[in-house]
């Protein structure tokens, strides 16, 4: 049964192309800086968004028109994978990420939950094997269910703190069988509402606790993916743990967890914690720490998470030179945590917001890659910080200089001299290469 009936295979016809169904800058075999933009972005469809999404916010029922919302329940589930393999081979995106209980539904007890699970683990896998779609990363949601009222791995609740914990077993034992290339994990209400009844101390010590727990695991049952940490600073939690890229590796630096995680860092996350997302790259990047993105971006006049597809490319361009300049994303890649609008209810806005993204992506891939083979931003640091190459900036630098030497050295050169950064000029000459006249 075909799901997208009226949808053929999208391809590539070029910036010409009038074509809604069809990309404009994504050649998946394009190659560049000697890779091949299928190999540079990697994308990966989010299960949750695009298939169990049905339209329903605080203000309204269900809208979505969705051909496979006939039956219910395990029928449900299984209808959604085929759906899923075949929104993929139309699109043409290598991956897909999942929540446990996205696939599955959830039972009324841990044991029946597994049993659901393992039976569209098999489903899954066999779509798998059939059109050569990988999973880029699974995950389980410790977040939904009203156990988890007081989070999970931060939990006050010792008998919730041991069904997260058999949770992320049966997730690691899915990575494993189905060959997840990352396991993420996201705290969705690992945090605290008032300082006045939490033990601080012991929710972080026992967070740590339960991440050396499932890097042991994994050692046991021989699962080698990355295990990946995602930031974000609120929602649900008024204040989460993981508030953003330098609290989080901060925490994993305390705790000894560093040479096991990195980060997946969200757009809309960086966002919600007052920084661009290029900064929390930046800041991923230069701690050795980044090691996938989710794209999306929010609303600057909305202060929450909208999640909307990924069509600034100012910001993407600036995120994909950090991804390049980091040397890639490793096995991580590029996830789509994006949902099409309420109002964008029909099936094919799933296809029309996904081509806008990956064209998005693969136009800021080709304007990163110019800046870095043009030497742009490194000319620019080389020119800001060229006092720190010799003289008493080179000793600064190498640790020759000490407090006695400084003073020596400022008492004879007072005559101090600042150059302006022209930093409207700056980003003048970065628009040229966004707008394609450098």
């Amino acid at each position: 049964m075909s799901y997208f009936k009226n949808i053929s295979k999208i391809s590539y016809e070029g910036t010409g192309s009038t074509n809604p169904l069809a990309f404009k800058h994504y050649n998946e075999n394009e190659v560049v800086l000697g890779k091949s933009m299928k190999d540079h972005l990697r994308f990966a469809v989010a299960y949750w968004h695009t298939f169990t999404m049905n339209g329903t916010d605080p203000f309204g029922a269900a809208n979505m028109i969705r051909p496979w919302e006939t039956v219910s329940g395990l029928d449900l589930a299984k209808e959604r994978v085929e759906v899923n393999f075949e929104f993929l081979e139309k699109l043409g995106a290598p991956y897909y990420c999942f929540h446990d209980v996205d696939v599955a539904p959830e039972g009324a007890t841990l044991k029946e939950s597994n049993a659901n699970l393992d039976v569209i683990v098999a489903k899954l896998k066999e779509g798998m094997k059939s059109t050569g779609v990988k999973l880029l990363w699974n995950t389980a949601n410790m977040f939904s269910n009203p156990r988890y009222v007081h989070g999970a791995a931060t939990t006050s609740n010792a008998d919730v703190f041991a069904y997260a914990a058999a949770q992320v077993k049966k997730g690691l034992e899915t990575a494993v069988e189905l060959g997840s290339e990352n396991y993420v994990f996201w705290g969705g209400r690992e945090g605290y509402e008032s300082l006045l009844n939490t033990d601080m101390g012991l929710e972080l010590d026992n967070l740590a606790r339960f991440f050396h727990m499932a890097v042991d695991y994994a050692k046991e049952i021989g699962y080698t993916g990355q295990f990946l940490i995602e930031p974000k600073p609120k929602e649900p939690t008024k204040h989460q743990y993981d508030f953003d890229a330098a609290t989080t590796i901060a925490f994993l630096q305390k705790y000894g967890l560093d040479k096991h995680f990195k980060l997946n860092l969200e757009a809309n996350h960086a966002t919600l914690a007052g920084h661009t997302f290029e900064h929390e790259l930046r800041v991923a990047r230069i701690n050795n720490m980044l090691g996938s993105i989710d794209a999306n971006q929010g609303d600057m006049l909305l202060g929450w998470d909208t999640d909307e597809f990924p069509t600034d490319l100012y910001s993407v361009t600036l995120a994909m030179y950090e991804i390049l300049e980091n040397g890639g994303i490793g096995s991580g890649g590029v996830n789509f945590d994006a949902k099409v609008r309420r109002t964008s209810f029909e099936p094919e806005d799933l296809f029309y917001a996904h081509i806008a993204g990956m064209d998005t992506f693969a136009k800021g891939l080709k304007v990163a890659a110019k800046m870095k083979e043009e030497k742009f931003i490194d000319g620019l640091l080389e020119e800001r910080y060229s006092s720190f190459k010799s003289g008493i900036g080179a000793d600064i630098v190498s640790g020759k200089a000490n407090f006695k030497s400084l003073e020596a050295y400022a008492l004879e050169h007072s005559d101090i001299r600042n150059k302006s950064n022209h930093l409207e000029l700056v980003k003048a000459r970065l628009n040229e290469y966004i707008f394609g006249t450098k």
